[in-house]
C-alpha cells in the first residue's frame, strides 16, 4: 500500500485545493491530509482563516479522495513522516525551488520518500478570493 501525504490551510476551499487532493490520491492508495490549525495559519500567514478549523476539517474529510485527516500544528513535514511514515509527499509546484522544500527533498530522499510537485492551479487561489471578498466588503460599507 502506497501512503501519500499532503497538507494545507484549505481555507476558502476552491478548485485548486480539489485538484491537489484529486491528483495526490491518483498517485497513492491512501491519502493522509494535514489541515493547518487556526494558530498555524495566523503564525505563518499573519491572518486568521476565514473558515474555522472544525469546519475546514469537515469540508476536507467530505472529499472522496481523502482517507485520513490530522491537524497540522507546525509546518514540519519530517515530523509528519515520523508519525505517518508516508511513502510520497505531495505539494503544489509553486513551492519547487523554495529553500525549505529543497531541504525537505534532501532529508526525505534519505528515507526513500520523493516529493511530487503537482501543477498549481493558477486561475484560483485563497489569496485572490480573500482580496475579492475584502473589496466586496469595502464596497458594501
Amino acid at each position: 500500500m502506497i501512503i501519500g501525504y499532503t497538507a494545507g490551510a484549505f481555507d476558502l476551499f476552491h478548485i485548486g485545493h480539489l485538484n491537489l487532493l484529486k491528483n495526490s490520491k491518483a498517485r497513492c492508495d491512501k491519502l493522509i491530509v494535514g489541515v493547518s490549525s487556526d494558530e498555524l495559519i495566523y503564525n505563518t500567514k499573519g491572518k486568521k482563516p476565514v473558515i474555522h478549523l472544525k469546519e475546514r476539517i469537515k469540508i476536507v474529510e467530505a472529499i472522496k479522495y481523502v482517507d485520513e485527516i490530522h491537524v497540522q500544528k507546525d509546518l514540519d513535514k519530517i515530523k509528519a513522516w515520523e508519525k505517518y511514515h508516508y511513502d510520497i509527499l505531495f505539494i503544489g509546484d509553486d513551492w519547487k525551488g523554495n529553500k525549505r522544500w529543497d531541504n525537505y527533498e534532501k532529508i526525505l530522499k534519505t528515507k526513500g520518500v520523493p516529493i511530487i510537485y503537482l501543477p498549481y492551479t493558477k486561475t484560483t487561489s485563497s489569496t485572490l478570493l480573500t482580496k475579492t471578498l475584502k473589496v466586496l466588503s469595502d464596497v458594501q460599507k
